[in-house]
């Protein structure tokens, strides 16, 4: 399962408060086929969609569509704060990038 920095807790919970989704809601990571690749979308959520996993570490709520738990299974999410802008990155549980 994906799995979560403190950095990244914090990152999620701070995004769904200010954006007023802290009760329900989350951040959504989703995907879709480009050529022959998998790309990732983030976006806010209400509720999760049907088939969403759901992982709640602290407040911090994620909604994986099926493909992005699979794929994302084995990987930690991290959050780093640049000025006015927030970036995040998977790296493997093993600590490959």
């Amino acid at each position: 399962m994906l799995a979560l920095t403190q950095d990244a807790v914090v990152a999620v919970r701070d995004v769904l408060v200010n954006e007023e989704l802290h009760e329900e809601g989350g951040l959504r990571i989703s995907t879709a086929r480009i050529e022959d690749e998998a790309e990732f979308g983030l976006s806010l959520a209400a509720a999760p969609a049907e088939g969403d996993q759901v992982i709640d570490e602290d407040g911090a709520r994620l909604f994986l569509d099926e493909t992005a738990a699979s794929l994302l299974d084995d990987q930690v999410l991290d959050a780093v704060v640049h000025d006015d802008h927030l970036h995040f990155t998977f790296t493997d549980q093993n600590g490959q990038s």
